[in-house]
C-alpha cells in the first residue's frame, strides 16, 4: 500500500471528505499561494479532520518562530519545508518534536537529511508532472509529487516505488477540490 496525503485543503467539505476516504496525511499550505490559508482556518479544518489523520503545514522559507507556533498550536503534526531551509531549521524543528518533510526539485541535489522525510516535487502544486523515469534514488521514506492525477498515479507508484504520493491539484475540478477526485486517488494509491 502506498500512503497518500491531499494536499491544499481549502474549504470545510475539503476537510469532511478527508475523514471520508482517510488519506494517510492531509496538507495545508500557509505559503504565500492561491491555496494559502490562515492559522485560524487550519485550526479550524484540525478540529473538523479526524485526529488519526496527521496534519502537514506547508512553508517556504518562513521564520522558524511562524513554523513553531503553527506545531505548538496544534493545527499540524507536520513541517513541510518548500523553500531553502538549512539543516539547521530541520533540526530546531525536530527538536520541537515535530516530523519534517524535506522537499527538493528536479533539478537539485537530494543531500543528506534529519528530515522524517524526503520529497521530490515538480513544482509547488502546479499540475506538471516529472519524468518518472528519471527521477533520482532518494533515502526512504520518500514523497513522489507534481502533476499527479486519479490516471496517472498508479504508474508513478509503479516506476517510482515512492513510500507516499502527494497531490493537489490533480483533484482539483475549476481550482476547487473535487471529492469524487479525491474518492478515486486514494483508493487507488492504497490499492498500490
Amino acid at each position: 500500500m502506498t500512503q497518500i496525503k491531499i494536499c491544499g485543503l481549502m474549504r470545510d467539505q475539503d476537510a469532511d471528505v478527508i475523514n471520508e476516504v482517510k488519506p494517510d496525511f492531509a496538507g495545508f499550505v500557509f505559503a504565500p499561494s492561491r491555496r494559502q490559508i490562515s492559522l485560524e482556518t487550519a485550526l479550524r479544518f484540525r478540529q473538523i479532520i479526524d485526529d488519526s489523520i496527521p496534519t502537514v503545514g506547508v512553508f517556504v522559507n518562513a521564520s522558524l518562530d511562524e513554523m513553531l507556533t503553527a506545531f505548538r498550536s496544534g493545527a499540524i503534526q507536520v513541517v513541510q519545508l518548500h523553500g531553502n531551509e538549512s539543516e539547521a531549521t530541520v533540526q530546531a524543528l525536530k527538536d520541537a518534536g515535530a516530523k519534517v518533510f524535506q522537499v527538493y526539485k528536479p533539478d537539485e541535489p537530494i543531500t543528506p537529511t534529519a528530515a522524517d522525510y524526503t520529497m521530490l516535487d515538480s513544482g509547488a502544486g502546479s499540475g506538471i508532472p516529472l519524468d518518472w523515469k528519471r527521477v533520482p534514488q532518494a533515502s526512504h521514506p520518500f514523497i513522489l509529487a507534481g502533476g499527479l492525477t486519479p490516471e496517472n498515479v498508479t504508474e508513478a507508484i509503479n516506476t517510482v516505488h515512492p513510500d507516499v504520493v502527494d497531490v493537489s491539484s490533480g483533484v482539483e475540478t475549476d481550482k476547487q477540490k473535487d471529492p469524487a477526485k479525491i474518492r478515486a486517488i486514494v483508493t487507488t494509491a492504497h490499492n498500490n
